[in-house]
């Protein structure tokens, strides 16, 4: 039954034989990959690592993607169907803290051998498998490391309406963003739901409070009720008034259009933006860190895991090396505009943006996102994105404060 509806909704493609073979037979030929790469960059990005697949292995893969911005429908779809029994070959995660959740209820294998058969000891670094490891195990491939804390412009929005200089602080972006409405720009920052709105707060808490005290947000060493975070929830409860207020309908997709389209100046999101700008037409863009976060790289990765029962347990580990190779990880990247999580790539093979957030990554401090799962449980996360959803219409800054100290205590990395 699964394998019949799968095939209703996804795109099935016989791939040829090559390094990888399997022992499962028959229908188990086939290897089911679920995730929320359904347009756009994302889905070019999946294209890439579908045909390094088709070089590697000797399987039919199974398009189980589930559509929704960061993930938000398909883990709703995914836990049903690991209550159900009837788990995917392999699943889409957000590496870190988010895959606790799995791992406390026996949902997914150890992988740690096969990082030792595969070379990925060696190719990943080590504060990445930290970060992986539960226990002293790893539990996921990942496929890439993205950076969530970039603002995106529309060069002419801003030209036309006398922003001339780069923010560099809290400050200066305000100022930016007065100057956008003075000249009549409907939206000045662009910005989308619940996650997205989480996102924007982080990059803002960041610019208040410095790396190493936002990350103890998350791990119990900063107080979520000190003068410090109150200012930073101003600061974010100012800039919300700058965006659309049409926010809590929009997926972040929505919201670049308003960028796209020249009604926005500013857009706040992770560095697959740019893919999908292009995949749609859209050129005429820059981008910066987020004022005040000076050289933090806020990271998140994707990466995929061996689910305990799958149907089709050898072709997922061998969608799982090609995940981690490095031909399956270049063809994947510069489509999906991330940058590869092996160490052990040559930079020239990248475009430009990917290039500097290659060199950023290696120089930057480096910090996890909350709102893609890095820095805190799925538990945690889907509370902190409820406080958020709630903020944005209530406006209840001592409720948020309450509310985000109460999600972070759920599950703490």
């Amino acid at each position: 039954m699964r394998r019949a509806a799968v095939a209703a909704v996804g795109a099935l493609a016989l791939l040829s034989p090559a390094a990888c073979g399997g022992a499962d037979s028959g229908a188990d030929q086939e290897v089911e990959v679920f995730t929320w790469w359904a347009d756009g960059g994302e889905k070019a990005g999946l294209d890439g690592l579908v045909a390094a697949f088709d070089e590697q292995c000797d399987y039919s893969f199974v398009n189980g993607a589930v559509a929704g911005g960061a993930g938000s429908n398909a883990k709703q779809v995914l836990a049903s169907r690991l209550q159900q029994g009837d788990a995917p070959d392999t699943f889409q995660a957000h590496a870190g803290a988010e895959l606790s959740d799995y791992i406390a209820a026996g949902q997914i294998e150890d992988l740690s051998a096969l990082y030792e058969e595969w070379g990925l000891t060696e190719a990943l670094p080590p504060g990445l498998i930290d970060n992986l490891s539960v226990d002293g195990k790893v539990y996921s491939v990942p496929v890439n490391i993205h950076r969530s804390n970039v603002l995106w412009t529309n060069t002419s929005v801003l030209v036309d309406a006398g922003v001339t200089a780069e923010p560099t602080t809290l400050a200066e972006l305000f100022t930016a963003l007065d100057t956008l409405r003075t000249a009549g720009v409907s939206a000045p920052l662009a910005i989308g739901k619940d996650w997205t709105q989480l996102m924007l707060l982080e990059a803002v808490l960041i610019s208040d409070l410095g790396p190493e005290s936002f990350t103890g947000l998350w791990t119990g060493a900063t107080d979520w009720n000190s003068p410090e975070v109150t200012q930073g929830l101003e600061n974010y409860k100012r800039l919300l008034s700058y965006t659309n207020t049409d926010r809590d309908t929009y997926d972040w997709t929505d919201a670049g259009k308003l960028l796209m389209d020249g009604k926005a100046g500013f857009f706040l999101m992770g560095d697959w933006a740019p893919s999908d700008f292009e995949t749609k037409g859209f050129t005429d863009f820059d981008h910066l860190a987020f004022p005040g976060n000076g050289d933090t790289f806020q990271w998140l990765a994707d990466s995929f895991v061996l689910p305990q029962g799958a149907d089709s347990p050898e072709g997922t580990k061998c969608w799982l090396k090609a995940v981690g190779s490095a031909e399956g990880q270049q063809a994947f990247n510069i489509k999906k505009g991330s940058i590869p999580a092996r160490t052990d790539v040559t930079e020239a093979d990248y475009p430009a943006y990917q290039q500097s957030a290659i060199q950023d990554w290696k120089t930057g401090t480096q910090v996890p996102s909350c709102a893609h799962g890095a820095a805190c449980s799925q538990g945690a996360m889907e509370a902190a994105n409820s406080a958020i959803g709630k903020f944005s219409s209530d406006q209840d800054l001592a409720g948020l404060q309450q509310a985000m100290s109460a999600a972070a205590a759920l599950g703490k990395n």
